[in-house]
């Protein structure tokens, strides 16, 4: 009789792929989603912006690109490791519709095509390079977030241990990540800005309100909605940082002068 209440517990607390937070827990992930939020927006007002990332040496963007083919190939053996485990426990029974891929493809194309577009002016090579480096930075600044808030109550554990296999799930995970975000410094269409800061301030605030409703699987309206607004706001983020600003009229010089300068920006801005 025991196990049957706690098994009635578990189906009317879960929601699809992971457990939704309730009670206190609730209120506490959207205390610490607000300080993140008050956090973000200091750093954006208090740091000089827009700024340039430091373009890394041919050694290290080899040793990036590298990295990051590692971390894709861990999380292929991890996953199928993780898989091969629930199956043989018989811990899955059926994959929840996911409702959200269709928007994510939406905004992986979206800002593909428009990265693409942004980087004519500095050559085919710059242009597709950024446009494939921006698209696939986009959802890890909504995922990477997300992964932190949801890793510890994925459903189902996976028995003997399921801290373990969760680990094996998410080390590798966020290393495809912190990877993926890493190679937008090999793009010199990148910059920095105010709003990209105030952008992903607001995908946190987003993700504060959900956090209140419990942080449920985007099973229902609400969750659903908080959800897609997050995720295009991550999206818009991303696409901020490959805007490029107009430079300031400076003084008129002495003729020759003014045109080297420019032309260096124009060559630094078509290295890929």
């Amino acid at each position: 009789m025991t196990m049957t209440l706690a098994q009635a517990h578990t189906a009317a607390v879960h929601s699809g792929a992971w457990i939704s937070y309730g009670g206190t827990a609730r209120t506490v992930l959207a205390i610490v989603l607000v300080a993140a939020v008050a956090g973000v927006v200091y750093t954006g007002v208090r740091i000089p912006l827009p700024v340039r990332l430091p373009r890394p040496s041919a050694r290290v963007r080899t040793a990036m690109l590298l990295a990051w083919v590692f971390a894709i190939a861990a999380f292929l053996v991890c996953v199928s490791i993780y898989v091969q485990q629930g199956v043989r426990e018989h811990s899955f029974h059926g994959t929840p519709a996911n409702p959200i891929t269709p928007v994510t493809d939406i905004c992986v194309a979206g800002i593909f095509v428009i990265i693409l577009i942004l980087g004519r002016p500095l050559g085919w090579r710059v242009a597709l390079g950024s446009a494939a480096i921006g698209a696939m930075a986009a959802p890890m600044i909504f995922e990477f977030p997300f992964d932190l808030i949801v890793m510890a109550r994925i459903y189902p554990p996976i028995p003997p241990d399921p801290a373990l296999y969760r680990a094996l799930f998410f080390v590798p995970l966020f290393l495809i990540e912190l990877t993926t975000l890493s190679l937008l410094t090999l793009s010199p269409m990148v910059r920095v800005s105010r709003a990209a800061f105030f952008l992903f301030a607001v995908m946190l605030v987003i993700y504060a309100v959900w956090g209140l409703a419990g942080f449920g699987y985007p099973s229902t309206p609400l969750p659903f909605a908080l959800n897609v607004a997050s995720k295009i706001v991550a999206f818009v983020a991303a696409l901020s940082l490959f805007l490029r600003r107009r430079a300031p009229a400076g003084p008129a010089g002495p003729p020759g002068t003014a045109a080297a300068p420019a032309a260096a920006v124009r060559s630094g801005d078509r290295e890929l």
